[in-house]
């Protein structure tokens, strides 16, 4: 794990709560994670098209979707879509770390080419 990933909703300058971070896990301004979501291509892990069509993809969302309770901050999330363009999601994970994120899109790909076609 990430060294840089602690304890969630921490607090930063002037007491404001921190849920916004880098790939690593370390905390943003906002104005530094709004450019480096804007970057594409930092945004993007991974990317898959299955033989069916099914896109599978992995970004990095900066802020922590985990919306309260305990555990680190999930700031990577992995998405199967019909194809890509198609905005409704078929199956959705999120990750703290980018490790755990590449892990994770690996075995979203493997679950999706094993479903079954739609009748």
């Amino acid at each position: 794990m990430n060294a840089a990933v602690t304890a969630p909703l921490s607090t930063g300058k002037e007491g404001q709560v921190l849920d916004k971070f880098d790939r690593q896990g370390a905390p943003l301004e906002l104005m530094e994670w709004a450019r480096l979501f804007e970057d594409a291509q930092y945004k993007r892990v991974a990317e898959t098209t299955l033989q069916d069509g099914k896109y599978v993809s992995t970004v990095w969302l900066g802020l922590d979707h985990r919306f309260g309770g305990d555990g680190l901050p999930l700031i990577f999330e992995t998405m199967v879509f019909p194809t890509r363009g198609d905005c409704r999601d078929l199956d959705c994970a999120r990750y703290s770390t980018e490790e755990n994120a590449l892990n994770g899109h690996n075995a979203m790909v493997k679950k999706w080419q094993k479903e079954e076609p739609d009748a």
